[in-house]
């Protein structure tokens, strides 16, 4: 019976040493403590690590090039190039409606996106479906961007 009331008794302290909250309460100093960093979403750039990013003026004929073989294959099967829906939203005209960091974020980092961005999210109810992750390298988003400027007919 002491045994039990030992271990109740341990467990309780152990329990209200926690502060208010229950659970360990960062000092102002404490190194160890993690900080909570606060962001502000923006929908015009989206989340991810693409920020600022400028296309060249001119069309890069080499890269839309690329980001054509990796259309077809991974993307030609749900997008259609023009602006009709097919699994998801045909690309006629994308690069009009959002910003190059926005689309190369939306292609590299589809979840977080999707879970974030309000127009992705209205995208998704339209759609039904929910883009998988295409595993795409940065080159890769980069070259198939520049294909989708080149289909909405930058020269």
């Amino acid at each position: 019976m002491k045994k039990i009331l030992i271990a109740c008794s341990a467990a309780l302290f152990m329990m209200s040493c926690g502060g208010p909250e229950g659970g360990y309460q960062a000092k102002e100093g404490d190194e160890t403590a993690e900080k909570p960093t606060i962001e502000e979403y923006d929908p015009h750039r989206g989340e991810g690590k693409f920020k600022d990013y400028q296309p060249s003026a001119a069309l890069n004929a080499s890269m839309a090039e690329s980001g054509e073989k990796v259309y077809d294959l991974k993307c030609a099967s749900c997008h259609k190039l023009s602006a009709e829906m097919l699994v998801g939203p045909g690309w006629k005209g994308v690069t009009e409606r959002h910003s190059p960091d926005w689309i190369l974020n939306f292609m590299t980092n589809t979840d977080a996106m999707l879970d974030k961005d309000p127009k992705a999210q209205a995208m998704l109810e339209i759609c039904m479906v929910r883009m998988p992750n295409q595993n795409l390298s940065d080159d890769d988003a980069k070259d198939i961007f520049e294909f989708m400027r080149k289909n909405d007919g930058v020269k």
